[in-house]
């Protein structure tokens, strides 16, 4: 198997296919990416068993064939060359010799015979729905996944399909982010999915901004999805997700109505002399006002007046700010509101809109 090809060509490719391939692998083909040379294309494709990326590239080698090769050194070398560079691979046997300019490099390769291969979809579920959405829905709740946790079922992210939404939700037992989406999915049975931590960062880093389509699908085991000449592929956790319906808070009586930066702001003031391990900060709510209050173990301390909108009872109640934090983030409102009925129960923080969106953090023992 031997191609002639530009580095603008590969270079975008190979950086695609090689955000999946861990640097330490326990088996040895897995640190390679398997490149199959057809009449009138090129496609790479890098896998760790649980995710699986494939790129093609519209190009006609000069003699088709496949064979694995290292991935990481492949970029590097691609990265390394100059822009207009023209890059040559020609494989003999168990190597093969990168060409470019006075460049030249002898790689080792291992048999395409041996390359783990993605098991067929089979039934699915497919929705073509703008990337740009899809994103959103992942970035505005993947922070609240837990991370290494024994219930390996909360280190991943919830997807729930129905006949007119897409639904995420994510939990580490501390803190929840829920997103919804409305788009015709045309799936008559509800459907709920678990995709892992490293197959939402991957899914995350592969869509971008544009409005334009992407196609999901999603069966049993897998989910999937195409954008351009892109072809993502995710094994999802066998597991059942927690009823998140029965820890979100109801609308209480008395909201707190705030300005998004100005509270996420008094909030990163006052953390600066928080507890480093739990980042513990003290809210009293009171009319018209909201006090956050810090202190750690040096003894030093921290207040912060925010003005409110509210009318009710004085509240005393503790958060971890990081998790605050990390909600206000998401919001994209000018405005906010917090729920808190008492100094017991969680926290309910809602876009000052009409976004299916909700973030609940539990409230903590100072």
């Amino acid at each position: 198997m031997n191609f002639n090809i530009t580095r603008s060509e590969i270079l975008p490719s190979l950086q695609t296919v090689c955000g999946v391939i861990d640097r330490r692998q326990a088996l040895p083909i897995l640190s390679n990416l398997l490149i199959v040379a057809e009449k009138d294309k090129i496609i790479l494709t890098g896998t760790d068993m649980e995710v699986e990326m494939v790129t093609t590239i519209n190009h006609q080698p000069e003699t088709p064939g496949e064979i694995t090769v290292p991935a990481r050194k492949l970029l590097d070398i691609c990265k390394a060359l100059p822009e207009d560079s023209k890059i040559s691979l020609n494989f003999n046997k168990d190597q093969v010799l990168v060409k470019s300019g006075k460049s030249k490099f002898t790689l080792a390769t291992l048999p395409a015979t041996e390359y783990p291969s993605t098991e067929a979809l089979g039934s699915s579920s497919q929705i073509v729905l703008p990337q740009k959405e899809f994103k959103a829905l992942l970035e505005d709740t993947m922070f609240s996944m837990a991370q290494q946790d024994v219930r390996y079922y909360l280190n991943g992210l919830l997807l729930e399909l129905d006949k007119n939404s897409l639904r995420a939700v994510a939990t580490d037992g501390h803190r929840l982010a829920l997103k919804e989406i409305k788009v015709k999915t045309g799936i008559e049975k509800a459907q709920q999915i678990i995709i892992p931590r490293k197959g939402v960062v991957e899914l995350i880093r592969l869509l971008d901004g544009e409005d334009e389509n992407i196609n999901v699908e999603v069966s049993q085991n897998h989910i999937r999805v195409s954008k351009d000449n892109v072809q993502f592929t995710s094994k999802l956790i066998d597991g059942k997700f927690p009823d998140y319906q029965r820890v979100i808070p109801k609308e209480g009586d008395h909201p707190v109505k705030t300005n998004r930066d100005i509270l996420k702001q008094g909030l990163i003031r006052a953390s600066i002399l928080s507890n480093e391990k739990y980042k513990g900060i003290r809210l009293v709510l009171q009319n018209d006002m909201l006090k956050a209050f810090a202190h750690n173990p040096e003894q030093e301390e921290a207040e912060e007046e925010i003005e409110i909108d509210y009318k009710g009872d004085d509240i005393e109640i503790g958060f971890n700010v990081t998790y605050l934090l990390d909600a206000l983030s998401s919001i994209k409102t000018k405005d906010v509101i917090l729920n808190i009925s008492d100094p017991n129960s969680s926290c309910l923080i809602l876009p000052d809109d009409e976004t299916d969106c909700k973030y609940v953090v539990m409230p903590m023992r100072l």
